[in-house]
């Protein structure tokens, strides 16, 4: 990778912050609150490892396979956090993976994790996905569900729900998802709970105004990605 891409990455990483700063002066916050995770998925390891280089505080990844390929190159230079569906078959390698699973939807998956980090010797760290437009697509808890949710995991002894996390209804307009961040909010209040993983490229810094303590940012840090080969 040449030095130019590493400079644009270096600045793309830096405006982002700018922004997240802006965003919690509008909001009266900190920006220490929030902690920025730069979604490294279809980027290869050289890039990332140029994100890491210039600051970046914690990656993100959407699919175990593909994460366990960069870790392998990698290692842990930052905690990695993934952010995409968790098939209940790939949990023993999540578990070993990822600092943070974002993405725990169901009852079955965070017993299954429960399962692999006790014999593992470790507690792992999640958060509890929530379906805010109750879309079909998407993964994650109705938001009526999430309550009965959190209080049957509660009883597992390996997996430490320390937020919620959300994806919400696609929106060109940035404006349309504060009520959805705002919702979330609501919800993680009720819970007791300490983080909210909300918002993307389009519209981390509505999701700040809102509250959120971990963004998700892939493009405005990497770049368009390519088109991700296979199935």
């Amino acid at each position: 990778m040449d030095s130019e891409t590493s400079t644009d990455i270096r600045a793309n990483l830096e405006r982002v912050q700018a922004v997240i700063a802006a965003a919690c002066r509008r909001a009266g916050r900190s920006p220490d609150g929030v902690l920025l995770i730069a979604v490294s998925k279809t980027m290869p390891a050289e890039r990332v490892k140029a994100a890491v280089e210039a600051g970046a505080a914690a990656l993100g990844e959407n699919r175990v396979q593909e994460a366990k390929d960069k870790i392998e190159a990698l290692g842990h230079p930052v905690p990695w956090h993934l952010i995409g569906h968790l098939q209940t078959n790939k949990a023993k390698d999540a578990v070993q993976l990822f600092d943070c699973i974002q993405s725990v939807d169901r009852l079955d998956l965070a017993k299954e994790i429960n399962r692999r980090a006790e014999a593992a010797g470790r507690t792992v760290d999640a958060l509890v996905e929530v379906n805010l437009g109750e879309e079909a697509q998407k993964g994650g808890a109705r938001p009526d569900e999430v309550k009965a949710l959190l209080d049957a995991i509660a009883g597992l002894g390996r997996v430490r729900v320390r937020g919620l996390m959300a994806i919400p209804p696609a929106s060109a307009d940035p404006e349309a998802t504060r009520p959805h961040f705002r919702r979330l909010r609501e919800l993680r209040d009720l819970a007791g709970l300490e983080h909210l993983s909300m918002g993307m490229s389009a519209d981390y810094a509505v999701a700040v105004e809102e509250g959120a303590t971990i963004v998700r940012v892939g493009t405005a840090i990497f770049g368009p990605r390519a088109p991700r080969a296979g199935p």
